[in-house]
């Protein structure tokens, strides 16, 4: 039986990670379904937001290049948002799989948190369906830092990214789909590529979350009625064996995450005696 599978993103549907991993799982042979973002997404993490007209939400047909015969939406809602109507039949038989991403720049560490490629494949496993998370690793903190001030990131590095190596991270996680689907529910593979041709990688790692990301938030100034954030490197070097420090070996990443889990060590014992 065909695997049905649903391929998101955040950085929007015209995004060319999206098309990379769409067209890898159709060579797969996979039952593939594309819905993203009209518009980019990022850092909307598991919001469940959505933009309406006359009470029903946006959804345009988006066919994808080279992928004809492939149904394809733009959808006017966060990633997390169009996973789970997808679960429910939104756009034809439920999937069984959730592919996220691929996205532009890694990832990583516990800022995975605030990642709406993340929030997507959470979505779908706190919904019961198997999900994985895929980057691959493009931005400098430069570039993290023009798109966080709210800019585009600049001309060059969109026409640079026809170069990315796309296929590269599409490959490690396709290649990763059987462990994916022998994997408890409730998990989420999150897996990072630096940006090599597939032939030059050194491997596929397991990754231990780094405590940061790539970058880090700061405020860079506050003022009356204003606060002016930037993006900038981690003081610290990332620990070995971290998903940080494996990308910047040259490795592909592998971390096994879950979402909203209860915490069993926090001591709580007597409550429920309370009067």
């Amino acid at each position: 039986m065909t695997v049905r599978v649903l391929i998101t993103n955040d950085d929007g549907i015209a995004a060319p990670g999206i098309q990379a991993l769409a067209w890898a799982a159709v060579q797969r042979g996979l039952d593939v379904v594309v819905a993203a973002p009209l518009e980019e997404a990022s850092g909307t993490s598991a919001a469940m937001s959505a933009m309406e007209r006359d009470g029903r939400v946006v959804v345009n047909d988006h066919p994808l290049p080279d992928l004809a015969g492939v149904p394809a939406y733009g959808v006017g809602g966060s990633p997390g948002f169009i996973t789970l109507i997808a679960l429910h039949g939104a756009f034809g038989p439920p999937p069984s799989v959730v592919l996220s991403g691929i996205n532009r720049g890694a990832n990583a560490g516990r800022a995975v948190l605030h990642s709406g490629t993340v929030g997507a494949a959470f979505t779908a496993a706190t919904n019961g369906c198997r999900a994985m998370a895929v980057s691959l690793d493009v931005l400098s903190a430069g570039e993290a830092t023009a798109a966080s001030g709210g800019a585009a990131v600049d001309a060059a590095a969109r026409v640079r990214d026809a170069e990315r190596h796309w296929s590269t991270a599409a490959r490690v996680a396709l290649d990763l789909l059987p462990r994916l689907r022998s994997a408890p529910l409730e998990s989420v593979l999150n897996v990072n590529a630096p940006d090599l041709p597939h032939g030059q990688l050194r491997g596929v790692r397991r990754g231990a979350l780094a405590s940061f990301g790539q970058v880090q938030m700061t405020v860079a100034e506050s003022g009356h009625g204003f606060v002016r954030t930037s993006l900038e490197e981690p003081g610290q070097a990332a620990q070995p064996g971290t998903d940080v420090a494996l990308l910047a070996a040259g490795y592909a990443s592998v971390t096994a995450i879950r979402a909203v889990t209860e915490a069993t060590d926090v001591d709580l014992t007597g409550l429920d005696e309370q009067t």
